[in-house]
């Protein structure tokens, strides 16, 4: 499938769903952080026409990546009149939430507790418009190696780019328009003080992670599988104690 036919399908399918589902949608909630998964997300549910509220929400968040949310959410606002942008500061929320919590340091914790913090806001502001959360996740993060925050980014209504690669994200934003900086800048989770980004943290590429996903001979098939084990929790279905009465 070509990207122009790619991009009209996923727009097609949310515009669908909203269309279809009993509970009838008046909004379609993203939250933008200026990397390339949320500007595509953002700009294909734009596309559909519905009304579209996109927030920003930092938390201790590094300058250059929230300048790129506020770039991506200007650009929006500007191409698509039924764009509603929010910037919503959550250090406050987060300092309370660790001042509270301060028994229980840990940083993996507080990264994902940000994730989380954030994910509640998404369904809060998604109520206040009868709405639905739209997630971000592609196929590589959300299938492949869980690279996402349970019950954080990971807690969405609809997920409309989850059978789409990495780089069939890329090529999405490059056909929609979104800026170059946005494309070309290394992805990142935000959730880390030292601003590490995503190779960094998972050891692999996202090209070198799609070629080991598809192909059990290549080189880096056995690294991707570690990844991957470590974070099946997240992808398999809850454990659930049955009884067999």
């Amino acid at each position: 499938m070509d990207v122009k036919k790619r991009a009209k399908f996923i727009t097609d399918w949310i515009d669908g769903y909203c269309e279809t589902t009993s509970y009838k949608p008046k909004a379609l909630v993203v939250g933008i952080s200026g990397g390339i998964d949320s500007s595509v997300v953002s700009t294909l549910c734009a596309n559909t026409g519905r009304k579209t509220i996109v927030l920003t929400m930092p938390i201790k968040q590094i300058k250059s990546q929230h300048d790129l949310s506020l770039l991506h959410a200007k650009w929006l606002k500007q191409k698509y009149k039924n764009v509603e942008h929010h910037l919503l500061e959550m250090d406050k929320i987060f300092n309370s939430f660790s001042q509270v919590l301060n028994k229980f340091d840990n940083e993996h914790g507080y990264a994902n507790s940000r994730a989380r913090l954030r994910m509640a806001t998404l369904y809060q502001v998604a109520a206040a418009n009868d709405g639905i959360v739209v997630g971000t996740g592609n196929k590589v993060e959300d299938f492949g190696v869980g690279f996402y925050t349970k019950y954080g980014d990971g807690g969405v209504d609809i997920s409309p780019l989850a059978d789409c690669n990495k780089t069939q994200v890329w090529e999405l934003g490059r056909h929609l328009g979104v800026s170059n900086e946005i494309i070309n800048t290394p992805p990142t989770d935000g959730l880390w003080d030292d601003g590490r980004n995503d190779v960094q943290q998972l050891g692999m590429s996202y090209e070198d992670l799609e070629k080991a996903m598809e192909n059990k001979n290549d080189p880096n098939y056995q690294k991707y599988l570690k990844i991957r084990e470590k974070n099946l929790h997240k992808m398999n279905p809850i454990p659930v104690c049955k009884f067999n009465e």
